[in-house]
């Protein structure tokens, strides 16, 4: 099978085996995937990953390795994180952060970039009937938006600033605004920046800012290491800073501000697929105008040199035949 590979380099490779799903494993036929920052970021050396890449996807289910098979034909989104299913931390239901743990594409498990891969069933979540493949491979990103409403209370009359108005960033926005919250995206692209004003989300350019204006949540999804600075200066004392980028390498920063003004720092890295689908099925968010570009997988270098454009969103890999 063909496969997007990265052992140091970037490179389409043919005749790869057809993976063997294990026992309670699925068999996935790939039928659309999403080029990520994070993807961006592995080719930067993050994690040192070596293998198939990619973890934003949508497939169909072939085979189902000891199981009944009722997804077998199915269409199918999955969680990309695989836990060991015996430690403490899984049996808390945080595979996520299983010591043990592979993640598709990105830790010590083969990923999307290819026309098979294998999941656990577990992992797996039907496509609702009427949600095109376009939409529905934006299931993982948004997921990790809905992250966010796990882990902070957040309440009508908040002030929340989102910066950056890359895929992530404009996702945030979108769910942050279900909210009822006083959601603002931030960011230096006036295309970009209008996705999420036409869907209802103020927006303001970076430079914009009023030097003195302080919110109670702050959501950094800049992909840049050194925005984390710009994020304490406009958070609020005892305010909140979720942190949504991952970068492969980092710079020095003065933690002072933390202290001073008790505010409360938030990682923030996968999340729910089951809202992330709901508000996809019911057309609450619109991820179709980040779609910025559609290549086969035989034109991977060229998608990964548009995703890497300035003005370029999501970039999507078709696998469909015919």
């Amino acid at each position: 099978m063909q496969a997007i590979v990265f052992d140091g380099r970037l490179k389409l490779t043919g005749g790869r085996p057809r993976p063997v799903p294990a026992r309670g494993e699925a068999l996935i036929r790939v039928t659309m995937a999403g080029i990520c920052n994070t993807d961006m970021e592995i080719t930067k050396g993050y994690l040192g990953f070596r293998g198939i890449m990619g973890h934003e996807f949508t497939g169909v289910v072939e085979a189902e390795g000891g199981r009944s098979g009722r997804l077998v034909g199915k269409r199918v989104v999955g969680e990309i994180n695989c836990g060991c299913g015996a430690c403490d931390l899984c049996l808390a239901g945080l595979e996520k952060h299983c010591p043990h743990r592979t993640t598709i594409g990105i830790l010590g498990r083969d990923g999307a970039f290819a026309e098979h891969m294998t999941l656990p069933v577990g992992n797996l979540y039907e496509i609702p009937e009427g949600l095109s493949d376009e939409e529905a491979v934006f299931t993982e990103p948004l997921a990790a938006a809905f992250e966010i409403l796990e882990q902070v209370r957040i309440g009508t009359s908040d002030r929340v600033l989102v910066l950056g108005d890359g895929k992530l960033g404009i996702l945030c926005a979108l769910v942050l605004r279900l909210t009822g919250a006083r959601v603002t995206l931030a960011g230096k692209h006036p295309a970009k920046l209008g996705i999420a004003r036409d869907q209802g989300v103020p927006v303001t350019l970076t430079k914009d800012l009023p030097a003195g204006g302080k919110h109670d949540v702050v959501v950094e999804a800049t992909g840049s290491a050194g925005a984390f600075e710009t994020a304490m200066m406009l958070t609020r004392p005892r305010g909140v800073i979720v942190l949504k980028s991952t970068v492969a390498h980092g710079t020095p920063i003065n933690l002072a501000p933390l202290v001073i003004d008790e505010i409360t720092v938030v990682g923030s890295r996968c999340g729910p697929f089951k809202p992330a689908l709901k508000a996809l099925a019911r057309g609450l968010v619109d991820v179709r105008p980040l779609i910025s570009a559609v290549f086969p997988l035989e034109d991977a270098k060229k998608a990964f040199a548009a995703a890497g454009k300035r003005n370029t969103l999501k970039v999507l890999l078709d696998l469909r035949k015919g």
